[in-house]
């Protein structure tokens, strides 16, 4: 009978135990806003009616109608360019916080025929590119100034995919752009070539890596709802993995959601989309790294400053 006593006590600690852990778990709604594309790429593992609870994730086109929305209260957590992580920072007096980096570098640049082989091979030529007034502009303008390039004509398309399209059509015969543009005007195009990948000519002239992508929160969001944040967290070092082990089926899903025009052009681009997830410390090492670079070379791209400490959660 005592030792029946005794089972029943410690079943109802248990049992105690664990409705308490229920109870402390924060199930508020994570409101998530990402661009299509790699720093979107990461999440689709999380996009499924089984996670339509904990999650609600919109895509955008374009960095403005992200920040837009995380200015306006409107979402909670926001994939952005590292530069505009910061540039929120100062713009909101501390109220964006960066929880991970979850993209590298994803700029090539390519050409329909071969007379480009290295950097300096742009020397007196029209580059077309995307991505003016973001981390590819800057990217970009740091490479020419360290290859010590000052005669290259560089003309922007507004759209990703407005350049992919006439490079794919022949029209543009030299352009600079991110996956998974890339491998979507290369697959409309076999004349089209790789002729640079700019991460590798990031590392020969930077000592950091080249960052550009990365997740923030709302500071009063991760005050109130730490587990929530803390939750999306691991489901997104969860998710970064499986689209990182499973190209054929995250690429479906990629084609499903949107992130991406289609599952071959997506199963191609996620190997050359660094797609991440770095925390704490690891993620201020490289985002920091990453900014300093970008306001030595221009103090706007990153809104006047390199924001402090405040900027990363759970770094030293």
């Amino acid at each position: 009978m005592w030792k029946k006593l005794v089972s029943l006590f410690v079943l109802t600690l248990m049992l105690a135990a664990a409705a308490l852990g229920c109870a402390a778990q924060d199930t508020a709604t994570v409101r998530i806003a990402a661009l299509k594309g790699p720093t979107g790429m990461g999440l689709v593992a999380l996009m499924g009616d089984e996670y339509k609870n904990e999650y609600a994730i919109t895509l955008s086109g374009a960095p403005d109608e992200v920040s837009a929305g995380f200015i306006a209260g409107e979402t909670d957590v926001a994939a952005v360019p590292i530069n505009l992580a910061a540039a929120l920072y100062n713009k909101l007096g501390g109220e964006a916080v960066m929880i991970a980096v979850n993209t590298l570098g994803v700029l090539y640049v390519l050409e329909n025929g071969d007379t480009v082989n290295a950097l300096t091979d742009l020397s007196g030529k029209t580059l077309y590119a995307t991505g003016q007034g973001a981390t590819p502009e800057y990217v970009l303008n740091y490479l020419l100034e360290k290859n010590g390039l000052s005669d290259v004509t560089v003309e922007y398309k507004t759209e990703h995919s407005e350049l992919a399209a006439l490079m794919a059509a022949g029209e543009i015969t030299l352009g600079m752009l991110p996956e998974p543009n890339v491998s979507a005007a290369m697959a409309q195009n076999e004349n089209l070539r790789v002729a640079l990948d700019l991460t590798e000519e990031w590392n020969k002239v930077s000592a950091t890596p080249l960052v550009q992508g990365c997740l923030i929160v709302r500071r009063a969001f991760l005050e109130e709802h730490e587990g929530a944040v803390k939750r999306f967290l691991t489901d997104y070092a969860a998710s970064t993995a499986y689209v990182n082990k499973n190209h054929k089926k995250a690429a479906a899903l990629m084609e499903l959601y949107g992130v991406v025009p289609s599952e071959a052009i997506a199963q191609k681009a996620i190997g050359n989309s660094n797609i991440v997830c770095l925390t704490g410390d690891e993620m201020k090492a490289a985002a920091a790294g990453m900014l300093q670079v970008l306001f030595d070379f221009n103090a706007k791209s990153v809104g006047g400053a390199v924001p402090g400490d405040g900027l990363y959660y759970g770094a030293k």
